[in-house]
């Protein structure tokens, strides 16, 4: 029997000192407690930290896109020898892997990048992940690594994600940490501040909208601190951070892929008769399409949206958007089958 997946996403703020720089002993205790996990568990590392460890090198930095993406090419190697240092010492050999976001909106890669996973955890090596920023383009890359590990944890049939901050958990209106949140509901919504952090890019918000993707499709998610010696056995005992728990899911893998790693490049508005057959996992026909949002072509994916202008779900269309314009009066018309639909 395989051993479960667990993905554990560090942030900037988590690894590094108040100078930016990263925190060594930091570094030092999570390979001592990742050795240890690896016993039990197939480890995927998604670390941030690069920008920071490689803007020092940048003549008179300022922050900008183009300053990011060479402090990060700087960065990455810094990052990786580091873990290669620290994780060396138990035997465990780090590969780093540098993901775009076409590598999961693309199936075929998105594969190939899961077998590369595999042969990883079979030869007992931490595949390290972070963002390629160097060529990752502006208008396609993920909105954080909170994103990223969460699109790794759904691909990779993940028993749990961890998302470490520097808060130490969800907390509620009065700063105390909610150990336990059975849904995330409109109440636990009400407690999010949208700040960010000044070493990253990612704020609760961001934390709370990945970990609600993540549950819905089956995956615990625990938002964790790295404090004590032991942080990640006590956020997988239930004695530090705050954990979600995992929504039932009967998605097959391929529907888990359309609901979290294809990218929607439009949307389907339907009224409420085709709202409710798909939430009967019917197929939708053109009849029921009230709108169309976009431009997309037969065989990609958009956003089904209902009347009340919520997303409802995604589908990979069998017609495009100018082809459905012109089918809406026919009532048989398949615009997405069931197999290509996955509900919200």
């Amino acid at each position: 029997m395989q051993k479960p997946v667990l993905v554990v996403k560090l942030g900037s703020a988590v690894i590094t000192t108040s100078d930016g720089t990263i925190d060594q002993a930091i570094i030092k205790k999570l390979a001592a407690e990742i050795a240890a996990l690896s016993a039990k568990y197939r480890v995927v590392m998604v670390s941030s930290g690069a920008v920071g460890s490689g803007k020092a090198f940048i003549k008179n930095y300022k922050g900008s896109l183009i300053e990011r993406k060479a402090a990060a090419a700087v960065g990455n190697p810094i990052l990786i020898q580091l873990y290669h240092k620290h994780f060396s010492k138990y035997g465990i050999t780090v590969a780093q892997a540098l993901c775009e976001r076409h590598h999961f909106s693309n199936r075929f890669q998105f594969l190939q990048l899961k077998d590369t996973f595999h042969e990883f955890w079979e030869n007992d090596i931490l595949p390290v992940v972070n963002e390629n920023d160097l060529v990752s383009n502006v208008e396609l890359k993920f909105s954080d690594n909170d994103e990223l590990a969460t699109l790794i944890a759904i691909g990779f049939d993940a028993e749990t994600l961890i998302i470490c901050t520097s808060v130490g958990g969800f907390m509620d209106a009065e700063k105390k940490i909610i150990p336990f949140v059975d849904a995330i509901d409109t109440q636990i919504m009400g407690f999010v501040n949208n700040e960010k952090s000044s070493l990253g890019l990612g704020g609760m918000l961001s934390k709370l909208t990945f970990t609600r993707l993540a549950t819905s499709l089956g995956i615990k998610v625990i938002i964790s601190g790295l404090k004590g010696a032991k942080p990640f056995h006590d956020a997988l005992s239930g004695n530090s951070g705050t954990t979600f728990k995992a929504q039932k899911s009967n998605l097959k893998a391929r529907q888990k892929w359309l609901a979290s790693g294809s990218i929607t490049l439009g949307g389907i508005q339907v009224d409420k008769g085709a709202e409710k057959a798909l939430f009967s996992r019917k197929s939708l026909l053109a009849v029921g399409i009230r709108d169309v949002q976009g431009s997309f072509s037969s065989g990609e994916v958009v956003q089904l949206i209902n009347e009340e202008e919520q997303i409802i779900g995604v589908a990979k269309v069998r017609l495009g958007a100018s082809e459905i314009a012109e089918q809406t009066a026919k009532k048989n018309t398949l615009a997405a089958h069931a197999d290509d639909i996955v509900m919200f």
